[in-house]
């Protein structure tokens, strides 16, 4: 059984949100709400100022807060490691939002209930790629099993330093970025910067 995980390369994301756009009409995601996202930051001060851009989404994360935070068990983890979120079973009490520190699930206004994204689940268990990865143009998104050593996201994670978003959560997530100026630490809690290297043992 594959261990599913993503590779972002931030030098190559250009911010045109072609990933956010295919996960809204993939999933019909209402007006205002987001499963997949492109955060845009800046630093520095003119004339060395730059601009970041900066995919986010759920992580699928192994020490998944929002799973333990669940009172009615609507929240799962299937073999691959995709954590997803049953509707019928949720009565969206809303504890799973408050416990995810990457802001990732929000509430669906349509079907009342809490939603995220899954790696779309519906996609990858038929063999195929998360409809981000395959609407992005760069090729800056790398989807694939993290325990297969040949796999295109375990010779790119063995070739780069690679970070995690909040590490300070531990959560063990299953997003990882290629982030070379340091961007990540832009959108970290509170505006507080930590260290962000990391590797994929354990992960």
């Amino acid at each position: 059984m594959p261990r599913f995980g993503m590779l972002i390369d931030l030098n190559t994301c250009i911010g045109c949100h072609a990933c956010s756009v295919a996960c809204k009409n993939e999933f019909d995601v209402p007006l205002g709400v987001f499963r997949d996202t492109v955060k845009v930051v800046e630093d520095g001060e003119y004339p060395n100022a730059g601009k970041h851009f900066i995919p986010v989404l759920c992580n699928q994360c192994e020490d998944a807060p929002c799973l333990n935070a669940c009172p009615t068990d609507a929240i799962t983890r299937l073999p691959n490691g995709e954590v997803v979120i049953e509707e019928g079973d949720c009565n969206l009490n809303r504890f799973c939002m408050a416990a995810c520190p990457y802001d990732a699930i929000y509430e669906d206004p349509q079907t009342q209930t809490a939603s995220k994204c899954t790696f779309c689940e519906h996609r990858t268990s038929k063999g195929g790629e998360p409809a981000c990865v395959e609407a992005c143009p760069t090729g800056c998104r790398v989807f694939g099993d993290l325990d297969d050593p040949d796999s295109k996201i375990s010779r790119m994670a063995s070739d780069n330093e690679i970070d995690v978003w909040k590490p300070e959560a531990n959560t063990q997530p299953k997003v990882f970025y290629v982030d070379p100026k340091r961007a990540l630490p832009l959108i970290a809690v509170d505006g507080v910067q930590v260290d962000q290297s990391t590797d994929l043992k354990g992960r």
